[in-house]
C-alpha cells in the first residue's frame, strides 16, 4: 500500500484533506430545493464507493504484501475492526447532529461550539494516543485555529442580524462537537497494536459504519426533521439524476479527503493529532468558498469584513504552526 515516506508529500495529503473537507458541501448547495436528508443517502454511498476504489488501487500497490488492502482486511482482528466501524458510527451521528444544530441555531452558534469543541477534544485525545509533533507548536496552532473559527462565527453573526439562539440548538451543537472530537481516536486506535488495520482498510470499515448508522438515523430525521415537513423514500427516488450525482460526488470528495488524512496520519513522521488538527483548516476553505464564490458576505458591514480578514490571518498562522510541528523537535 502507498504510504508517504517524505514529510512534504504527507503535508500535501493533509492539505488535500483540508480542501476536500471544506469543499464537499458545495455539492449540496448545487442541489437547490433538495432536502439534506435526501442528499445524505447519496453522500454516504459516495463515501463507500471511493473507499473501495482507493482501497483496490493505492491500497494494493503490492498485492502480495501482507499490508495490501484485502490481506490486511483478512488479517485484522475483531477488536480493530470494531474500532474502525465505531469510528464511522460516531462520526455519522455527530455529522447529522451538526447539520441539525446549524438548522436550529445557525452557523454562528453551531460552528464555534461544534467544530471548536471537536478540534480541542480530537487533538488532545489523538496526541495522548500517539504523542508525535512539537506540543508547543501543535497546540499553539490549535489555539489560533480555534480563535479563527470563533471569529468566522462572529463575522457571520454580524451578517445575520435576526439569529436567535435556543437551548436546544446549543445542546445539539455540544453533542455534535463531542462526537466529532471522539470519532478520530477510534480510527487512531484501530491502526495501532498487533493485527491492526492499515489506513485504507480503516477507511473501508469506517464507511461501513457510516452507512450502517445512516439507515436508521437518517430515516428518523426524514420522518421527524428539525426543519421543514417530513420527507419519504418516495421523494428520494423521484429525484432527478443530477441531484443523485451531486450527492455521490459530495461523498466522494469528502472520502478522498478523509482517506488522505488517514494515510498521512499513518506516516511515521506525522501522527493523528497533527493530521486531524490540520484537517480542521477546512473551516477556512469553506469560508473562502462562501466569501469569494458564493458571495455570502456581499453587502456585509465593515465590522464583519474586518473579522474575516483577522480570521484568515489567524488560520494561516495556526495552520502553519501545526504544519511544522511534526518536523520541529
Amino acid at each position: 500500500m502507498f504510504i508517504p515516506s517524505l514529510y512534504p508529500l504527507a503535508l500535501c495529503m493533509m492539505v488535500l484533506t483540508m480542501i476536500c473537507w471544506g469543499s464537499w458541501a458545495n455539492t449540496q448547495k448545487l442541489c437547490k430545493g433538495w432536502r439534506f436528508e435526501l442528499f445524505y443517502w447519496d453522500y454516504v454511498w459516495g463515501i463507500l464507493l471511493i473507499s473501495l476504489v482507493i482501497g483496490f488501487t493505492l491500497g494494493r500497490t503490492d498485492p502480495n504484501s501482507p499490508d495490501s488492502f484485502m490481506a490486511n482486511l483478512g488479517a485484522a482482528d475483531g477488536h480493530h475492526l470494531l474500532l474502525a466501524f465505531l469510528g464511522g458510527v460516531v462520526f455519522n451521528i455527530a455529522n447529522i447532529l451538526l447539520v441539525a444544530a446549524i438548522a436550529i441555531a445557525g452557523l454562528a452558534v453551531a460552528f464555534p461550539i461544534g467544530i471548536g469543541l471537536a478540534l480541542v477534544i480530537g487533538s488532545v485525545l489523538n496526541y495522548i494516543i500517539t504523542p508525535k509533533g512539537n506540543p508547543l507548536l501543535l497546540f499553539g496552532g490549535i489555539f489560533l485555529v480555534g480563535v479563527a473559527i470563533v471569529l468566522d462565527a462572529l463575522a457571520y453573526r454580524k451578517l445575520v442580524k435576526d439569529l436567535t439562539v435556543s437551548t436546544k440548538g446549543i445542546v445539539i451543537s455540544l453533542l455534535a462537537g463531542v462526537g466529532m472530537g471522539l470519532f478520530y481516536p477510534f480510527v487512531a486506535k484501530a491502526t495501532t497494536g498487533d493485527n491492526h488495520l492499515g489506513p485504507y482498510t480503516v477507511a473501508f470499515v469506517f464507511a461501513l459504519g457510516v452507512i450502517a448508522c445512516t439507515i436508521p438515523l437518517n430515516y428518523i430525521f426524514m420522518r421527524k426533521p428539525v426543519a421543514g415537513p417530513p420527507v419519504s423514500m418516495g421523494d428520494y427516488f423521484r429525484g432527478r439524476g443530477t441531484l443523485h450525482f451531486w450527492g455521490l460526488l459530495g461523498g466522494i470528495i469528502w472520502g478522498v479527503g478523509t482517506i488522505s488524512n488517514f494515510v498521512a496520519s499513518f506516516a511515521q513522521m506525522v501522527g493523528p493529532a497533527a493530521a486531524y488538527a490540520l484537517g480542521q483548516g477546512a473551516t477556512m476553505v469553506s469560508a473562502i468558498w462562501g466569501v469569494f464564490v458564493w458571495k455570502e458576505f456581499a453587502g456585509a458591514p465593515p465590522q464583519s469584513r474586518r473579522l474575516l480578514a483577522l480570521m484568515f490571518l489567524l488560520f494561516i498562522l495556526g495552520l502553519s504552526s501545526i504544519a511544522i510541528a511534526p518536523i520541529v523537535k
